[in-house]
């Protein structure tokens, strides 16, 4: 045994394998897993420390392969709301990605509620990112506590080439983007992600995204997808992603599950046989959750896609001839894009990010009282408030059904995610309410769905966060605790770990979680965090060194 040892003693070990959990010790040397031993069985005058883990579970750091964290950890590098839960890999890249610049790709930011806390040096550093890699790499050289990894974001991808242009790509344009690709996928991405409700991923046809797909397929890339829909057109969604996967021969994997309004509820149980189907006929799909009954997105989502083309949606909500379209349009949907206030009803919709002081009276209203209150319909008060801010004005979306995700935690193939950013209370909360999935995914999983509903098994549970995740991401040394593996670790007590982050409280951190390691260094210890950054960059199967 190395000299310079962390022994972790009387432990219940969950090694990520989904195996049954057993008495052991596990002892840390530099940044890896030196020994998975019988309990008892090593020598604890080798080690230079020992933690007593009585009474606890120890397991392999989780892994978020739907993490927001990329304006958070700029903000700080502690992600103390992620490591709180127990969350020791973050990969981003939903939609969007700070790199590459250039193209036609403004240097300009966008607007975020985090933006004011910016150190406004990153502007000047962000306008350089040229690859895609220089964003990790500028995080990691910042510091920042867990490790970062990232897929492409399709629209960053699409906008590089095309701005937001609404329209098919040209030939010219198709090989910027198959270009872009490549450089991203030799710079360690793990594949393209296409958001494909969200301006401009959703002014993709599915033949643009299957030629973006057999241009990471020798990379071997992942797609990754937020579905077209997953309201009325969900099933339709569904087949499209099967058929990007089967017809350019790359894994699928379908970001953050769900069934969204009371008329699509049902569809569930058909998609969750679909995909399971789909699997048995080799097409290598898979899928992630989170496990709370409102989305999260911004209330640009109740306005049609086409109202940002050009990008011109904050000129078009203030221009009366195009607000009278764009409010017939949200009024009456075509069935062609994802309406979620349609879905919910207005009484379903809670814009929460607001930035300017004369809108806080809103916050946490719901659409349909902040219309009354200004005496319009629902449409006319979500495009002043957007015309207000200038931003997409974070909302919840109160969509989903409880039973559902019940159902939806016990498939094989689906693991667990948190479409969030790491956050501290200290600094978060004065910026206004955020989603309580960012405080609260994991531990709410480990406490509500296996400790009091028994709804998995608890190994099953951090298999689904931590091996599960790294056996998508190719990460084949990360995820478990077994020898020779890197040293994320986490102690958390089975009896007391669970969120405490509400709707309407939403900025409390998570309680339960003692202890954790990041490639071997301890970044909390009994409950605090201890200020290190030890995170390094992970990277997908093209990375060319």
């Amino acid at each position: 045994m190395p000299d310079q040892t962390t022994l972790i003693r009387n432990a219940r070990v969950v090694d990520g394998s989904g195996s049954p959990w057993r008495y052991g010790d596990v002892a840390l040397a530099g940044d890896r897993i030196a020994a998975v031993a019988p309990a008892g069985s090593i020598p604890a005058e080798n080690c230079s420390e020992v933690v007593d883990a009585s009474g606890h579970v120890v397991c392999p750091g989780f892994v978020d392969i739907l993490s927001h964290s990329i304006l958070p950890l700029m903000v700080d590098g502690r992600s103390l709301s992620k490591i709180a839960q127990g969350v020791t890999t973050e990969v981003m890249g939903e939609g969007w990605t700070p790199a590459p610049v250039g193209g036609r790709i403004s240097p300009e930011r966008p607007v975020h509620q985090f933006t004011q806390l910016l150190d406004p040096a990153w502007a000047d550093r962000s306008a350089g990112w040229t690859r895609f890699r220089d964003w990790l790499e500028a995080m990691t050289d910042q510091g920042v506590s867990p490790n970062i990894g990232s897929f492409l974001g399709g629209g960053t991808l699409r906008s590089y080439a095309m701005g937001m242009d609404m329209r098919a790509p040209t030939d010219d344009e198709m090989a910027t983007m198959k270009r872009v690709t490549a450089e991203a996928m030799e710079d360690g991405a793990f594949g393209v992600s296409f958001a494909l409700i969200y301006p401009p991923s959703s002014y993709a046809e599915t033949e643009e995204i299957l030629e973006i797909a057999r241009a990471f397929h020798p990379y071997h890339g992942i797609y990754i997808t937020h579905l077209r829909s997953e309201a009325d057109a969900f099933l339709e969604g569904l087949e499209e992603a099967l058929t990007i996967g089967r017809d350019a021969d790359v894994p699928v994997q379908i970001y953050h599950l769900k069934a969204a309004g009371t008329r699509n509820w049902h569809k569930m149980a058909s998609a969750m046989e679909r995909t399971s189907e789909a699997r048995s006929q080799g097409i290598d799909v898979t899928a992630d959750m989170y496990t709370y009954p409102a989305a999260g997105t911004g209330l640009t989502s109740v306005l049609p896609p086409w109202a940002a083309a050009g990008d011109k949606l904050y000129d078009n909500v203030r221009d009366s001839s195009m607000r009278a379209k764009i409010r017939e349009a949200a009024l009456n949907p075509s069935g062609d894009w994802e309406a979620m206030a349609d879905l919910t009803g207005p009484q379903g919709v809670m814009p929460v990010g607001f930035l300017k002081e004369e809108n806080q009276k809103y916050v946490g209203k719901r659409l349909s009282e902040i219309a009354a209150e200004m005496g319009v319909d629902w449409p006319d008060a979500a495009m002043d408030l957007l015309a207000s801010e200038g931003q997409r004005i974070a909302t919840f979306y109160f969509v989903m059904n409880e039973a559902n995700l019940r159902r939806q935690l016990q498939q094989p193939w689906i693991m667990i995610s948190t479409d969030a950013g790491g956050l501290d209370p200290a600094w978060a909360a004065p910026t206004g309410p955020y989603h309580p999935r960012a405080y609260g995914t994991y531990s709410r999983v480990l406490g509500k769905y296996v400790r009091e509903e028994k709804v998995i098994p608890l190994e099953d549970a951090v298999r689904k966060m931590s091996s599960a995740l790294c056996d998508r991401l190719g990460l084949r040394d990360r995820g478990q605790l077994r020898e020779g593996f890197y040293g994320d670790v986490v102690i958390f007590d089975p009896e007391t770990v669970g969120d405490r982050a509400t709707f309407t409280a939403p900025h409390q951190l998570s309680v339960g979680v003692r202890d954790v390691w990041v490639n071997g260094e301890r970044v909390f210890q009994d409950g605090e965090h201890t200020g290190a950054k030890p995170g390094r960059i992970v990277s997908g199967a093209g990375r060319r060194t």
